[in-house]
């Protein structure tokens, strides 16, 4: 694999330059306050513990290795954008299966693996079946979904904090997408594309995801005989 090969995969990247996207580059400190702010709510209200803290990290990386891939734009930078990524969403998965839903540790992992098994299915599925047509978005349709069916799951389990939370964060992730799959196709009408919106929102999705848990995740405590 060639880690220096140059990448071209946004409207407002027009040249290899370091500085060929400065708003796509510049949104990104997006996921940086957002994550800055919910670590310190998490510190006010004392819910910033291993767990919270662990995801408040994930928001930073995302932000400093989507920076990185904006600037760079070579195979190791986007590398360093899609695993942050990809940890925030099955770490984030994981803890709220043991949290919210309040899972024993075996089934939280067994419910997450078969997210992870079953995310990979649809996104190759769809990468085949519609090819571009969703410029490269298909791969968060089942963390879209996941979002949509655990916060109606929660809801109906009477957990309508975090439920109405993983809801309202599935309507913000949509839209976010939206501006996400739209970006090429907006090209001959708005030189800039619609990505700087997806790392806006974005960074407004991580952060209300990691208050969500902060506020409403139910830490398990040991069972006492």
């Amino acid at each position: 694999m060639d880690w220096t090969r140059a990448i071209d995969n946004y409207c407002e990247r027009l040249s290899p330059e370091f500085w060929a996207e400065p708003v796509n580059a510049l949104t990104n400190f997006a996921f940086v306050a957002a994550a800055v702010y919910a670590g310190f709510y998490a510190a006010r209200k004392g819910a910033l513990d291993w767990a919270v803290f662990v995801l408040v990290v994930l928001a930073l990386a995302v932000g400093v290795g989507s920076f990185l891939f904006h600037t760079v734009a070579e195979v190791w930078a986007l590398f360093a954008d899609v695993i942050p990524i990809q940890l925030f969403i099955v770490f984030y998965f994981a803890l709220a299966m043991r949290r919210f839903a309040g899972l024993p540790v075996w089934a939280a992992l067994l419910i997450t693996l078969g997210f992870l098994v079953g995310s990979f299915m649809v996104g190759g599925g769809l990468s085949r079946f519609l090819g571009d047509a969703l410029n490269g978005s298909e791969g968060y349709l089942a963390p879209l979904a996941a979002l949509l069916v655990v916060g109606a799951a929660l809801i109906g389990a009477d957990r309508k904090g975090a439920g109405w939370s993983l809801v309202g964060a599935a309507f913000l992730f949509a839209v976010s997408l939206t501006f996400r799959t739209v970006d090429e196709a907006v090209c001959p009408a708005f030189s800039l594309g619609t990505h700087f919106a997806w790392h806006l929102l974005n960074g407004l999705l991580l952060g209300w995801l990691v208050i969500a848990m902060a506020r409403f995740g139910e830490i398990p405590r040991p069972r006492t005989a």
